[in-house]
């Protein structure tokens, strides 16, 4: 029981819509009118935050790979 509400809390952490700015990059973007720039740098930190973790995961996924390989 207690490794599905920990599963639940992990999945609705990774479901939230995620702002990734820092305190001074927020402050001087929420001045402008419109808030292009702001989404635009925004999903820029997300894009190069995202990169390092796929690159992980493919690097494990070949590794799982190879040894399951080898023990079949």
């Amino acid at each position: 029981m207690k490794n599905k509400i920990v599963f639940i809390l992990f999945s609705m952490l990774f479901l939230m819509k995620t702002s990734a700015q820092c305190a001074m990059c927020r402050a001087v973007l929420e001045t402008e009118e419109g808030q292009t720039a702001a989404e635009g740098i925004n999903n820029g930190i997300m894009y190069l935050m995202a990169i390092p973790y796929i690159l992980v995961a493919a690097l494990g996924y070949f590794i799982y790979l190879r040894f399951y390989k080898l023990k079949k």
